[in-house]
């Protein structure tokens, strides 16, 4: 069996409380810089009471090969970067910075006493669709390469893991590719050492989904998975089961229908047992294909009810998770409507019923329109800001449009991009990107700004280049959030 000592997606206790976890937030390490570990997943040292995160890790201008990067916390809002897990290798067969390095796992070996780190291994053309193997007696490796091959003769493309709490067995979830003839999702279990597969537990059959997690309730399991559209993002969906082996349920949706899962596709779950509360978390990447080196992380707290047999994700700008107790609440703060803000040059106010106070602000376009917000409360300290917004770029891509196909022929923009200046301070101009939405739809992203201390700060909104023009996105309001 594998040791209670380090387990994936398990419970834990006597952690320290937490610091605000902001979704889509620019995540920074104990260094200032980006926290950089996508589509990865978190793995809980029991005797430690530490979280430790493993993901690929992404360099501008590079899109495959960087490696895995590995960061600690006590809170999961602190991290504290240790390097890279496991580092590319020049001219080698599996893991060079050409290859592809993707979904990296960890769990812990009792029978080898060591831990053993698993992903989706391929060539740069998706040619390959293997699971690469590595060891290393340090959680924080080095890991040493053992192996990639195709588990039990199948193809694998996006990987998970998942450890079940109740007898501390592992078991591998793979898609096996996108070709017509492999549209499956397997569940197949590891030996006890978790160094290769035994057999085929499950499969769900011509689903086509892809980024499966599994979350552990007393009662039920429920697998979690996103629509294959690549880096853009769709309506993710989850299964429910009393047992590993089925029978499982139909898919049904986990985020209000044309949110797109709030922009994520799905990647791990974490279960966290406090002495209050058991707090189950999804774990989701907010890619950005422009610049994947910037990929956000949407981290929510999801509601599971096992009498209605249902599995929610729960928005929240800003919330604060305790990891001793379980329990999470969101952080409350101040409402500021676009409504009652000051539009300059193109940006006007449109009769909008979907939005706050039925009012929006659109025609946001450079530094010449723009929509002034006045009279806000600062602290002088370092402050989240939630932008409230609705983007129609509506996601056609070229003749073949994905989520919300409202144009034939039409162009792509997976973001808009804002400029913000507070109080005027042209000098420092703050970058707000702005993802796809749909028409009527409003989604939020945060920023987080500095303003003076008093009620008197200004904060005005305009547009930058995107690479298509320089239009922001449309303003339904902001919110301001106290400091931590």
């Amino acid at each position: 069996m594998v040791s209670s000592r380090v387990w994936a997606c398990l419970a834990l206790t006597g952690l320290s409380a937490a610091k605000y976890i902001v979704p889509g937030g620019r995540w920074q390490d104990t260094n200032g810089n980006l926290v950089n570990a996508h589509a990865g997943c978190v793995t809980v040292d029991q005797e430690s009471g530490k979280f430790w995160l493993f993901g690929e890790y992404k360099v501008e201008g590079q899109p495959e090969g960087g490696g895995i990067s590995v960061y600690s916390s006590d809170d999961l809002a602190t991290w504290e970067h240790h390097g890279l897990a496991l580092a590319p290798v020049v001219d080698h067969p599996y893991i060079s910075t050409h290859h592809i390095i993707q979904r990296p796992k960890v769990v812990y070996s009792k029978v080898s006493n060591e831990y053993h780190m698993w992903w989706h291994a391929d060539n740069s053309t998706y040619g390959w669709l293997l699971q690469g193997f590595a060891r290393s007696p340090n959680i924080t490796g080095p890991y040493t390469f053992v192996s990639a091959t195709a588990p039990l003769g199948n193809w694998s493309q996006d990987f998970g893991i998942f450890t079940d709490y109740k007898d501390g067995r592992s078991y591998s979830l793979y898609s096996n590719g996108d070709r017509k003839e492999g549209r499956d999702v397997y569940l197949t279990s590891f030996n006890e050492d978790v160094s290769a597969l035994e057999k085929v537990v499950h499969r769900f059959d011509k689903y086509d989904l892809e980024a499966p997690t599994i979350i552990q309730t007393d009662k039920s399991y429920y697998a979690i998975m996103s629509h294959k559209t690549g880096y853009r993002p769709n309506n993710v969906v989850a299964f429910r089961a009393d047992s590993l082996s089925g029978p499982w349920s139909q898919p049904f949706m986990v985020a209000p229908l044309n949110t797109r899962t709030f922009n994520s596709q799905s990647g791990f779950s974490l279960r966290i047992k406090g002495k209050k509360k058991t707090a189950y978390l999804y774990l989701g990447d907010q890619w950005d294909s422009n610049s994947l080196w910037e990929s956000r992380y949407i981290w929510l707290p999801i509601e599971i009810d096992d009498h209605k047999k249902t599995l929610e994700l729960v928005w929240h700008d800003v919330y604060d998770l305790d990891v001793n107790t379980g329990e999470w609440s969101p952080v409350k703060g101040k409402t500021y409507y676009a409504a009652y803000a000051k539009t300059a040059g193109g940006a006007f106010k449109q009769e909008a019923n979907f939005a706050s106070k039925g009012t929006i602000v659109t025609g946001i376009y450079g530094n010449d329109s723009t929509v002034t917000f006045e009279g806000i409360e600062g602290t002088g300290r370092p402050q989240w800001v939630s932008f409230y917004y609705q983007n129609t770029d509506d996601m056609g891509f070229g003749d073949q449009p994905f989520g919300q196909p409202d144009r034939i022929g039409g162009t792509w923009q997976l973001r808009r991009i804002a400029s913000v200046v507070v109080n005027g301070r042209m000098e420092k101009v703050e970058t707000l990107y702005q993802r796809d939405t749909h028409k009527g739809i409003i989604l939020s992203t945060p920023l987080q700004l500095t303003m003076d201390k008093g009620k008197k700060n200004t904060i005005t909104v305009g547009g930058l280049w995107n690479g298509f023009d320089y239009k922001g996105a449309d303003l339904d309001k902001i919110v301001v959030y106290p400091p931590e």
